[in-house]
């Protein structure tokens, strides 16, 4: 994904560098059944993508799959099980462009050498990352997010074009030769069928899933989340999760602007919390000291604590102008939290049709995204159960269900190649 970088996580651990070399070999040859190789930029809890790949990758090993993961980082956890091989492709310095070139060179070997040994093996890339004619897990296209202008230094607004150009290319040749693509969304699904020209066979529909830890908010658990922020007893809190880049792709401005105006009210007796961090975070912390509002709002930068966050939220705002899924807003909604997300992200799917008017028809419009939540201020208690159904719903489908999909999808498709 090309835009406002992302901060650098940790790498594999020298265990997970050491398990390369010495377990490759055998872990080819040592099981029964076919492996499979992944490659993406993360396998952790710190990211939508990355937790997707760290389920599928979990869910594999579980069913005694050998399994090659290729990546920059990691979760120890998952890169110690005895039936998962790493490779390492750590990004080099501050040259993610470079480091993105490795993790695809290293995955086209790996593929090789699997493939080589095993006709059946299946190998499963994100996007662009690696172009590998088998499967394609789609979480993002960089053809459906080119902002007109970017409030950015001069060499970012430029480095910015390339990239996303030099994307968009790509894209064009990674998911055209791609046996099988999922995407995460039916949104994801239309946009490969009418801006790539993918056909529309080949593509299949598969939401992301969710962690069972979601499914614990309790009573004490918002509370803890309440104090650890600081939040006074009674007073209501709005949340917003996201990355604070340079493109506003999250919407973080639109929220700002509807913000001002409800503060402005006596009725509006909400304080806003704001997790993620990005580039522009300093600018956005200096826009809310200027504009005297700096009480009202408060922002963490990047944090792993986000189920606290969420716990000790009473709505979650996500006005983005480009949201293939958005599994921020499935797991406020599994917390028991409204949420009020642009009407066109793929999670809007996932919204039951007492839930509309919390859609966004156009993330551009402040004063409409005001009016909404507004509109839930004064029915907390009614939005909560409203909610109810959609959130056990979203609850029932676990990270497991949606590996296993991907599994059960990718198996005929083995069978059929068996017999050419």
């Amino acid at each position: 994904m090309t835009g406002d970088p992302q901060p650098l996580q940790p790498a594999l651990s020298p265990r997970g560098r050491i398990l390369q070399v010495s377990h490759a070999r055998a872990a080819i040859g040592r099981g029964r059944r076919d492996p499979w190789l992944l490659v993406a930029e993360g396998f952790h809890s710190r990211g939508g993508m990355d937790k997707a790949n760290a389920a599928l990758a979990s869910y594999l090993e579980a069913q005694g799959v050998p399994v090659h993961l290729v990546a920059f980082s990691i979760d120890p956890e998952l890169s110690g099980k005895p039936g998962v091989t790493c490779t390492d492709a750590q990004i080099a310095g501050r040259w993610p462009s470079l480091g993105r070139f490795r993790l695809a060179r290293r995955g086209r070997a790996m593929a090789l050498r699997l493939t080589s040994h095993s006709r059946n093996a299946r190998v499963v890339v994100n996007g662009i990352n690696c172009n590998w004619p088998d499967i394609n897990w789609v979480h993002w296209l960089h053809q459906c997010w080119q902002p007109p202008a970017l409030k950015a230094p001069l060499w970012f607004r430029l480095k910015h074009r390339l990239e996303t150009s030099r994307a968009i290319h790509m894209e064009r040749t990674a998911f055209r030769s791609a046996r099988l693509l999922v995407a995460n969304s039916e949104r994801t699904r239309r946009d490969l069928i009418s801006l790539l020209g993918v056909s529309a066979e080949r593509i299949h529909t598969i939401y992301l899933g969710t962690d069972s830890t979601w499914k614990a908010l309790t009573p004490d658990r918002r509370d803890a989340g309440r104090a650890w922020l600081g939040v006074p007893p009674g007073r209501l809190l709005v949340a917003f999760v996201g990355a604070l880049g340079y493109d506003s792709r999250k919407g973080f401005d639109t929220l700002w602007r509807a913000w001002i105006d409800l503060c402005g009210l006596a009725e509006w007796d909400a304080d806003l919390v704001v997790a993620g961090s990005g580039r522009a975070l300093p600018d956005w912390r200096r826009e809310a000291a200027r504009s005297g509002l700096g009480g009202r709002v408060r922002f963490l930068g990047f944090t792993e604590r986000v189920f606290d966050v969420l716990a000790a939220s009473d709505l979650l705002v996500s006005p983005a102008r480009y949201e293939s899924y958005g599994l921020n807003v499935q797991e406020a909604l599994c917390c028991g939290v409204p949420a009020i997300v642009s009407a066109a992200a793929g999670v809007a799917e996932r919204y039951s049709s007492d839930l509309s008017p919390l859609l966004l028809p156009n993330p551009e419009d402040a004063c409409d995204l005001a009016t909404r939540m507004l509109h839930w201020r004064r029915d907390i208690a009614g939005w909560r159960r409203r909610l109810e159904p959609t959130m056990q719903i979203l609850r029932t489908y676990t990270w497991n269900d949606m590996a296993s999909r991907i599994v059960n999808l990718a198996e005929p498709s083995k069978a059929a190649e068996r017999h050419k």
